[in-house]
């Protein structure tokens, strides 16, 4: 079984930056595919982000070129990286991994 636990999440200004920090349990983790995920009001929960255990990561196209997705195997932790920030990526943001499990989610508000 895997526990997560986002952090890092709060307001920020529209172009300003942000670091989400995931925590993971679980002595599989250097093994298994990581994500992030967010859910905007009103919105269906979308992948935004995913990273493989050799590294490897991919993104989707909202996020591609501003958001960096990296791990820390030795660690288990996660991280995002959101630069150059935009009020539609106002969400809570969701760390998760191959199996099925889920953070509690850290609410991301972007806004001047």
């Amino acid at each position: 079984q895997v526990q997560l636990v986002e952090s890092g999440g709060g307001l920020v200004q529209p172009g300003g930056s942000l670091r989400l920090s995931c925590a993971a349990s679980g002595s599989l983790f250097s093994s298994i595919v990581m994500a992030w995920y967010r859910q905007a009001l009103d919105r269906q929960r979308e992948l935004i982000a995913a990273i493989n255990s050799g590294g490897s990561a991919s993104y989707a196209d909202s996020v591609k070129g501003r958001f960096t997705i990296s791990r820390d195997n030795a660690k288990n932790m996660v991280y995002l990286q959101m630069n150059a920030l935009k009020p539609e990526d106002t969400a809570i943001y969701y760390c998760a991994s191959q199996g099925g499990y889920w953070g509690q989610g850290t609410q991301v508000t972007v806004s001047s």
